[in-house]
């Protein structure tokens, strides 16, 4: 794109014809932005379709579909969403994401790494199935050009295209495993911060974010409160900004004091606050949250007696665990939900006050991701699944399969559909129900 503002118009309608147009306008798109434009439309009616589109010159975009959210406080008896992430370019294709776009969600939550910063890898990892362009992204242009290529993909173009995405960042918007200013490195945190400005920037570009996320520097408020009338109170948090640095170095580890000190945070202790308060009013049938990294522990004591619990997890945050599902059993918020990624499989847990002792009270469930395509094929389960689950009882369901969760919400229960793919290496395959768990509306936990 040549560096000067394009005037871009608009139009949201009642119908995919455009028929009946409900809103119209114009707006400016600028370089310096790399040419994304940001619009708020006021006034339309909750809890109903409208198709958007946009033009500018000549060119006319795909059209788009968005879901209002029915307005608080007013009864609802069915939301259905996705939940996804992990999308990597060069490990898999897409195909997941097109299945997304088939099911027509209400929302689609994106709990992060939309994209891999990663240089082009060359089939290295020797399951490359494409390859990204350029080398590791630092600088805003590398972001960009990263976000272009993903974005080019059509499987990605319908799914933003199907239903309105509710999107939160994990590590690899940025850097691996990033903590807060601190990157795996070695780089000082004020030249890091520079290569995070660059990835924020980049980020609030591209993705589907109100202009009071806009960034300020190096920094984002990505974390946010949405309500779907009395059925879901959703708030969506960011775990890599706020962060403590891993304990003991990161990895996993089996013996780590660090991960004990009740001084470091997930969330920043603005962000925590901001969370409890939102559970001491929560009023809807379904508590939500939606972040990055599993919070129930995950015990590979058996698998790797040397590294029995990952530090970028909440494992290795354990006093800020405790704070959290703490202030969920003192609130009573209804019938909590925690929704996760990162880590390419799915899992279903049951949250538990103390997770050494399985007769300790459960006061919530947990819904992880696996990835849209990192990883690869992958399999039925893991490899050390069978010395995993026998030292963590509270795990009610695995896939190392790809895919996307479906959620159902009604006032009795909340419903998930673990939904996989057997090969993301090949073209247009189909997606199939791995497994189903069910959360029944006053009965903390999950039941098969």
């Amino acid at each position: 794109m040549p560096p000067v503002r394009i005037d871009v118009e608009y139009e949201v309608a009642r119908d995919r014809l455009f028929r009946n147009i409900e809103r119209k306008g114009a707006t400016a798109a600028h370089p310096e932005l790399g040419h994304s434009v940001h619009v708020e439309v006021e006034g339309l009616e909750s809890g109903r379709d409208y198709w958007y589109r946009f033009r500018a010159g000549d060119e006319i975009s795909q059209t788009g579909r968005a879901r209002t959210a029915p307005a608080t406080g007013s009864t609802v008896d069915r939301v259905r969403f996705a939940v996804c992430g992990c999308s990597h370019y060069e490990e898999g294709l897409f195909t997941a994401y097109r299945r997304i776009a088939e099911e027509a969600f209400d929302f689609v939550i994106h709990t992060g790494d939309y994209i891999y910063e990663y240089r082009a890898d060359g089939g290295q990892d020797g399951i490359s199935v494409r390859q990204h362009r350029g080398n590791e992204s630092y600088t805003l242009v590398d972001y960009r050009n990263r976000y272009a290529q993903y974005k080019s993909d059509a499987n990605l173009i319908a799914a933003h295209a199907s239903a309105p995405f509710v999107v939160s960042w994990d590590d690899h918007e940025v850097e691996n495993n990033y903590a807060g200013d601190i990157d795996e490195k070695g780089t000082p945190p004020e030249l890091f911060l520079l290569r995070r400005a660059a990835a924020y920037q980049a980020y609030y570009e591209h993705m589907p974010l109100r202009a009071s996320a806009f960034p300020a520097g190096s920094q984002l408020r990505l974390h946010r409160r949405l309500r779907f009338g009395n059925l879901i109170d959703l708030s969506v948090l960011d775990t890599r900004q706020w962060r403590s640095d891993q304990a003991c170095g990161d990895g996993n580890r089996t013996d780590c004091a660090a991960a004990l000190d009740p001084a470091r945070t997930m969330l920043g202790a603005e962000q925590e606050q901001w969370l409890f308060d939102n559970l001491a009013t929560a009023s809807a049938r379904w508590t939500v949250l939606s972040q990055q990294v599993y919070s129930f522990a995950r015990d590979m004591r058996a698998s790797d007696p040397t590294g029995r619990f990952s530090m970028d997890k909440w494992d290795g945050y354990v006093p800020a665990r405790d704070r959290l599902y703490s202030r969920l059993r003192e609130t009573r918020a209804p019938n909590p939900i925690v929704l996760s990624g990162d880590v390419h499989q799915h899992f279903g847990a049951d949250l538990k006050l103390d997770f050494s002792n399985p007769k300790s009270e459960t006061i919530g469930a947990e819904l992880t991701n696996t990835s849209i395509s990192a990883g690869g094929d992958g399999s039925d389960v893991a490899l050390n699944w069978d010395q995993i689950k026998g030292d963590n009882p509270h795990i009610r369901y695995h896939s190392n399969r790809r895919g996307y969760i479906a959620c159902t919400a009604t006032p009795e229960s909340m419903r998930a559909d673990f939904k996989v793919l057997d090969a993301v290496t090949r073209p247009d395959q189909p997606v199939r129900v791995g497994g189903t768990l069910v959360v029944e509306a006053g009965k903390a936990g999950l039941q098969t």
